[in-house]
């Protein structure tokens, strides 16, 4: 019982800080925005806009919450609710260097949640019966399905190589040299699936405020439009940290873990500020026609470069 209780509160320790943690992931990213177009970003709340995200929270939360009258009202509730719940359950397979519950199949299981995230989106955008939601959440629906499968392709290239499903032991192996060196295209595709995965610019098609405006979340206001938000940043910060153990040097017991993982969350950000947005049908067209054979091409050059290995020194 005791344990039971070390677990959760570890693990709401682990909430608490990623939740600060997505707070002041928007004020970074309204800075850099702001200095990639010469201007200050939020420098009014509090000492240089420090209170910023705060004042953000209270009014998010405090506005009117309307629904759309034709809606679904029971989903249309619970759908940022979920994606939100799912957002922080892919924190529990975080590796930490002193008592933290040992998943030996960590990497299923960010994959089995990851995949989750969807349904989140398909009924946000179906239950607001709104065509300008409905399309945003189609369009992100086939985005992220797409990317998944040269996504999980991508990862089982990094498995082969480990021999396991632990986050933790990532670091073990990249003692010597960090994956990124060894596996460098593949890492260069993890990154990009990753983006893609998150529905971040260049590939926030099921956000095109041109065309969709806003895409799936267009209906909520207030709480339900911050839970999105706050869903979004949280995967963010999640898939900086995966980048961060699969190519990085997993070395998630040193402080130098954390400033990777800061240093992936600005790269989210600077893409944004960098490039414009891709075109669906290229969009598309990268995952089905580009990352699908070259994923298929490594797994198997991994596969066979462990087994000739094994063949020749066991």
């Amino acid at each position: 019982m005791e344990n039971i209780l070390y677990y959760l509160f570890v693990y709401l320790i682990l909430v608490v800080f990623v939740l600060i943690s997505v707070a002041f992931l928007t004020l970074f990213e309204r800075k850099v925005l702001g200095y990639i177009q010469i201007r200050k970003g939020p420098n009014k709340s509090g000492f240089i806009g420090l209170l910023q995200p705060f004042s953000d929270a209270v009014k998010l939360f405090t506005k009117e919450q309307t629904f759309p009258f034709m809606s679904n009202f029971f989903i249309y509730y619970y759908s940022p609710l979920f994606m939100m719940l799912i957002s922080m359950m892919l924190w529990m397979s975080m590796p930490f260097y002193f008592f933290y519950l040992d998943f030996s199949y960590s990497v299923l299981f960010f994959l089995c949640f990851s995949s989750l995230g969807v349904y989140g989106v398909m009924m946000a955008g179906w239950s607001s019966n709104s065509t300008y939601s409905l399309l945003g959440s189609i369009r992100c629906i086939a985005q992220t399905i797409s990317y998944e499968i040269s996504l999980v392709l991508i990862i089982m290239s990094f498995i082969f190589f480990t021999l396991s499903y632990s986050f933790s032991d990532f670091s073990v192996f990249q003692l010597g040299i960090w994956f990124i060196f060894m596996m460098f295209p593949l890492s260069i595709m993890l990154v990009v699936s990753l983006l893609a995965e998150t529905n971040r610019t260049p590939f926030d098609l099921a956000e095109g405020e041109s065309e969709l405006v806003s895409g799936f979340n267009v209906e909520y206001s207030s709480g339900g439009f911050a839970m999105i938000f706050m869903s979004e940043y949280m995967n963010i910060l999640f898939m900086s940290m995966i980048m961060t153990l699969f190519c990085m040097g997993g070395d998630y017991y040193t402080i130098f873990f954390y400033f990777k993982l800061t240093f992936f969350s600005f790269l989210w950000i600077w893409v944004r500020g960098s490039f414009p947005r891709y075109r669906y049908d290229k969009l598309m067209n990268l995952t089905w026609m580009v990352f699908l054979p070259l994923s298929l091409f490594f797994l198997l050059f991994h596969f066979n470069l462990i087994v000739s290995f094994k063949a020749n020194f066991f």
